[in-house]
């Protein structure tokens, strides 16, 4: 069994010119698609979960912390990105460096990391609209806004948020980027009210202590909170929709990883500044946060703000998990047939259905907590075999042309991996154990079915059927 025959990045391209996707995305579309991703349950329900649980005030440390790990693997995802301009994102950069197993190992971690990030934002998104519609006093059964392991039956505002997604990602890209525009700008202006409110009423013994679970607060943080930077993935998976690939992906890639790393330090910081850490324990923060200092109308606004923010975040992932399981179909490592590009919109309608149900059912039944820590785990895995592939092909194929090169790729490489690496062993044992058994149940079915089904195992067998005749 040849499990790493590798992939052409030729073949790759050819195949992007093919797909019937439309190239409508701007360098600008892309970092806003980053932002519209990456600032939104980081910053309006993460914040919180971590300084509470996690690292106390240290929390806006623990950010810093994913966004170093996450600049060194997103300068190995730029590199990656302007040789092979596909949808994908690590899978097809993989399967052109380290071969098929690998390739599809980093495919199936993606979908994990895709949907249960999808699930824990979708379950961020309705505590946010509980709480508003609390505020207005209206007040929706605890058995319908709540997971079975919380007291309730299902959370079905999560459901329905996700399933509304699906039919405007259906409709098309560009109508979902457009939506995305404005919804980042109201999510901005939203983060920009927080600081001109909140500010002012910082104590600096809300501070103290800054680091009340230890260092090992800050890094079991991190590595809790880094799933939150999964945006600029999700710019990579947009590669065959964009206008100038090799120029505007690494663009979108840098430009929203730099902005959202600022503003998630900030927001952190100010947030730990006017609430003492433990009582941050709750899926609305910031919001909660400013009712904490008496401004209701301004936690009010926020709260639709975080709403917005939060629908941008869904709505991207979402786009990208689509990406992926088509990515993974067109080579044939999942069925083909869900693979089909509708004729009328140009977005690939049946995965994106299937991954939008499988969403709303994890978001509606289980735990919040258990969910982002299984996306972090699959995320760090990823950009750690990235690290690896982007420096195995610098060194293997130098003459290979490059939109963008890494800088000091034998340092920065090395240290996506260790970043990674290390964020990974600090999460928690059961997290681990889930992540092994996800990673156990994918070898399984690459071998009884992904490996026959390969579209390089077909090309070998016809071959080899020719050379007999």
């Amino acid at each position: 069994m040849d499990l790493f025959r590798k992939k052409d990045i030729a073949a790759f391209r050819l195949m992007a010119q093919q797909s019937g996707f439309t190239r409508n995305l701007t360098a600008m579309d892309l970092v806003m698609l980053g932002i519209g991703s990456v600032i939104g349950t980081g910053i309006f329900v993460l914040t919180g979960i971590g300084a509470a649980l996690y690292a106390g005030p240290g929390i806006s440390i623990s950010f810093i912390l994913s966004s170093v790990a996450c600049a060194f693997a997103g300068l190995a995802y730029a590199e990656y990105a302007s040789m092979v301009p596909v949808s994908g994102s690590a899978y097809a950069y993989t399967y052109t460096s380290l071969g098929e197993f690998v390739a599809f190992i980093v495919g199936w971690n993606l979908i994990l990391e895709y949907t249960v990030t999808c699930s824990t934002v979708a379950a961020g998104w309705s505590a946010y609209v509980v709480g508003l519609l609390k505020a207005g006093g209206i007040h929706l059964p605890i058995a319908f806004s709540k997971v079975p392991a919380e007291g309730g039956i299902v959370n079905l505002p999560a459901i329905i948020v996700t399933m509304l997604l699906c039919l405007l990602l259906i409709h098309g890209t560009k109508e979902s980027v457009t939506l995305n525009k404005i919804l980042v700008i109201i999510k901005l202006c939203v983060i920009a009210l927080f600081f001109i409110l909140a500010t002012p009423h910082v104590e600096i013994s809300n501070w103290e202590p800054f680091l009340p679970f230890g260092y090992n607060g800050i890094v079991t943080g991190a590595a809790i909170v880094f799933f939150a930077y999964i945006g600029f993935d999700a710019v990579a998976t947009s590669a065959e929709e964009a206008k100038n690939p090799s120029r505007n992906v690494p663009i979108g890639i840098l430009g929203s990883l730099a902005i959202c790393a600022v503003l998630y330090f900030f927001v952190a910081l100010v947030l730990t500044g006017i609430v003492p850490y433990f009582e941050l324990n709750t899926a609305e923060p910031v919001a909660f946060a400013l009712r904490y200092i008496g401004y209701d109308i301004g936690s009010f606004i926020v709260a639709v703000g975080a709403i917005c923010g939060i629908t941008t975040v869904l709505l991207v992932l979402l786009y990208g998990q689509a990406r992926i399981f088509f990515a993974l179909s067109r080579d044939g490592m999942i069925p083909e047939k869900i693979c089909k590009v509708h004729k009328v919109y140009h977005t690939p309608y049946l995965v994106t259905i299937g991954g939008c149900i499988i969403v709303s059912l994890i978001a509606g039944f289980t735990p919040i907590n258990i969910i982002a820590e299984l996306a972090s785990i699959g995320t760090l895995f990823v950009f750690f075999i990235v690290g690896y592939g982007v420096l195995y092909l610098r060194i293997k194929q130098p003459e290979i042309k490059r939109g963008f090169k890494c800088p000091a790729i034998h340092f920065v490489a090395p240290m996506a991996m260790f970043t990674c690496g290390y964020l990974m062993y600090n999460l928690s044992i059961e997290t681990c154990i889930r992540f092994l058994v996800w990673l156990a149940i994918g070898i399984i079915f690459y071998f009884c079915y992904s490996y026959k089904h390969s579209k390089l195992n077909e090309a070998a067998d016809s071959s080899k059927k020719a050379g007999f005749e």
